[in-house]
């Protein structure tokens, strides 16, 4: 008797093999992992690997490793200064043009914007941190630096400021 697409959901065994092949992928996202691949590492035919996959995950199995791999780009680019290539071919794609195209289209923004984007953000956490006076105090103007300067300059017979009132 032919399984019914209903009954792959509750079959566990098929479960535990397509789990097999999604623990291979999350673990080496970087690698190649074709149809054919996964479908041997599960143990089932190409086709009924890519349709159980696709029931039991929501997702056909390239679209979730091409996911896992934008995930680590991006903790990779919040995270390190790596640069943008490398971050791209240690992440499994062979081309830049191609990561670049697909991190646009699953996160809404180029891999480089992503990276200003959190390093903006982690500066600001960090100033978030530092209490208001303490950070007004460090952005006040040296006042006392700035008068002795022109105490200095007006005892050496330079540069004088031109709102000074010579007549004192």
């Amino acid at each position: 008797m032919a399984k019914t697409p209903a009954d792959a959901q509750q079959d566990p065994a098929l479960l535990r093999r397509l789990l097999r092949a999604k623990d291979r992928m999350d673990a080496a996202s970087h690698e190649a992992w074709p149809v054919k691949r996964l479908a041997e590492v599960s143990g089932v035919s190409e086709a009924h690997f890519a349709r159980s996959f696709k029931q039991a995950f929501g997702i056909p199995p390239h679209r979730y490793l091409l996911t896992r791999r934008i995930e680590q780009a991006a903790t990779l680019l919040r995270d390190t200064d790596l640069p943008i290539t490398d971050i791209a071919f240690a992440t499994g794609w062979e081309s830049l043009g191609t990561f670049g195209r697909i991190f646009r289209d699953i996160t809404g923004q180029s891999p480089s914007a992503l990276r200003r984007t959190a390093q903006a953000g982690a500066a600001q956490q960090q100033l978030d941190r530092v209490p208001a006076c303490v950070l007004k105090a460090a952005q006040r103007p040296d006042l006392i630096t700035a008068v002795s300067e022109k105490r200095r300059q007006l005892a050496e017979g330079t540069n004088p400021s031109p709102t000074h009132n010579k007549e004192r």
